[in-house]
């Protein structure tokens, strides 16, 4: 247990004790109850508001964390159109108790339709946002493409990738990135897998989980699902980012179809990556290791240092050399983006000490 949650739960005893004596006090001066009662029903009060507060501290503090995480996760815009349909709710409220306070128990019914009506409009407004702006305002649909994401949902695959962790460290990704517990129970029993490859991978996951949550700059959360996850772990996914209108990160090809298809903005560090990639310019000159011979005669094939294929033409006769080649055109793939050059020359071998390779950015 941490110190904070120590301290918030004693205090919570602390003030469980003053209410439980506070109750027990007036019930003794309502009920004219002598001395020796008296004291001993103070007595039982006290400790029953010892015992309750000591143990429902933990279920109001992970309450007040939900709610202080929806507040701060939630667009500036959805939490306006929250408010401005549970104003509604409660006028409604209020009409309906014009006609209701007059019969039997009609103010408790009144303040329970006040209660429903107020949750649901408010619930209302944070769904239907963009209809109601629509409405209202007119315009296009509003949504992620037109205020920044709140929050993103990690997935399993990103977790054991790792690279996140590095990418946050940046601090290029500065929005909430959150985890549901449905996904770290998935990535737990990875890592108890009985398969050795499985196993190593799921471990890994954990410790990128326990780095990112040593680190003060990342905004790392772990979260309740709303709902118990139904069939495919993905799908439940997908649901939970489109009602909150969260993006996804992810490396699965099959969640990222699915989730564009359902209308879900999502971030690939496969494709990140790949965007990431210096660009090669025709003309621009190259070091480059023959690797491999070619698919056509008198082909080498290489590649660069970020995994970058370069087909080095009448390149065959210079495998296992480090050759500097220019840069005769540039093609993108399904699989990626490919190099095609030539030697610089016919004596183009040199060492990796005389060739001055293409700079890097700081």
């Amino acid at each position: 247990m941490k110190r904070s949650e120590r301290l918030a739960r004693w205090a919570g005893a602390g003030l469980g004790v003053v209410g439980g004596f506070l109750l027990g006090y007036f019930m003794v001066r309502g009920l004219g109850t002598n001395a020796h009662p008296g004291w001993a029903i103070i007595g039982l009060t006290t400790l029953e508001g010892l015992i309750f507060a000591y143990l429902g501290t933990p279920y109001l503090l992970g309450g007040w964390r939900g709610i202080n995480f929806r507040l701060t996760s939630t667009p500036l815009p959805d939490l306006l159109s929250g408010l401005l349909g549970m104003v509604i709710g409660l006028v409604i409220a209020l009409l309906i108790g014009f006609f209701v306070r007059d019969l039997p128990y009609g103010y408790p019914l009144s303040l329970v339709l006040a209660l429903l009506l107020g949750a649901q409009g408010a619930s209302v407004g944070l769904t239907r946002r963009a209809e109601l702006s629509a409405l209202f305002f007119g315009g296009g649909k509003s949504g992620l493409d037109t205020h920044r994401l709140p929050a993103v949902l990690l997935d399993t695959s990103v977790i054991i990738d790792g690279r996140i962790l590095d990418i946050a460290k940046t601090g290029f990704v500065d929005m909430p990135l959150v985890i549901l517990s449905s996904v770290l129970r998935e990535l737990q029993q990875v890592a108890d897998s009985a398969d050795v490859t499985r196993r190593r991978r799921g471990r890994r996951g954990l410790e990128v989980l326990t780095d990112m949550q040593k680190d003060p700059a990342i905004n790392l959360q772990v979260t309740e699902d709303e709902t118990p996850p139904d069939g495919e772990i993905d799908a439940h996914l997908v649901r939970t980012a489109k009602r909150k209108s969260w993006a996804i990160m992810t490396n699965d090809f099959n969640l990222n179809r699915i989730a564009r298809l359902e209308g879900v903005a999502v971030l690939n560090l496969n494709e990140l990556a790949q965007a990431m990639r210096p660009v090669a310019i025709p003309g621009e000159e190259i070091l480059v290791t023959v690797a491999r011979e070619g698919k056509e005669p008198g082909q080498g094939v290489g590649s660069l240092d970020d995994g970058t294929m370069v087909v080095v033409q009448n390149g065959r006769r210079l495998l296992n050399q480090t050759i500097t080649a220019v840069v005769t055109s540039v093609i993108q793939t399904s699989a990626g983006r490919m190099i095609f050059a030539e030697p610089l020359s016919a004596d183009s071998r040199r060492s990796p000490s005389r060739v001055k390779p293409r700079e890097e950015s700081a």
